[in-house]
């Protein structure tokens, strides 16, 4: 089986008291990729994107990624 992974944004986003909005504002990311991250986890990001918001949330980038089994 490949390995994929899983964005865990949205959870650590909303920990923090951020919401779609909020966070592409305070990471200057446009709302539209934004939205897109937030209703599909396994949405394909750019690494300098995912850099960005790991920032904006304060916590390693690595926080962000869960690596999940294909099934």
């Amino acid at each position: 089986m490949a390995a994929m992974y899983r964005l865990r944004i949205r959870e650590e986003a909303e920990k923090r008291g951020y919401n779609q909005s909020s966070l592409s504002r305070a990471s200057n990311i446009s709302y539209v990729t934004i939205k897109k991250i937030w209703r599909n986890p396994f949405y394909e990001i750019n690494i300098v994107t995912l850099h960005k918001i790991a920032q904006t949330l304060g916590v390693p980038t690595s926080t962000l990624i869960e690596d999940v089994e294909e099934k």
